[in-house]
């Protein structure tokens, strides 16, 4: 495990407290879960940008018309 030192400003760390706090957790586990996000975050955005870069437009733009019109006749639930 590393130790990582981070500079914040005062106002952000009280927020980050409060927030670990809210949630019965410490700080360092809040920014251990944040940082899993972020992480996930970020290879999501890659293997979507490597896919994109290897599919077709053309493909792509056919693919979305497809799920517009499947969208268009289905009819819309009550309270949404």
């Amino acid at each position: 495990m590393s130790i990582l030192t981070i500079r914040l400003p005062d106002d952000k760390h009280v927020r980050l407290r409060r927030v670990a706090k809210r949630r019965e957790m410490s700080v360092n586990k809040l920014m251990a879960e944040l940082a899993t996000i972020s992480l996930s975050e970020f290879d999501a955005e890659t293997r979507f940008r490597t896919l994109a870069s290897r599919g077709s437009a053309t493909k792509g733009l056919e693919i979305l018309d497809r799920l517009d019109a499947a969208f268009a006749r289905t009819p819309a639930k009550k309270g949404t």
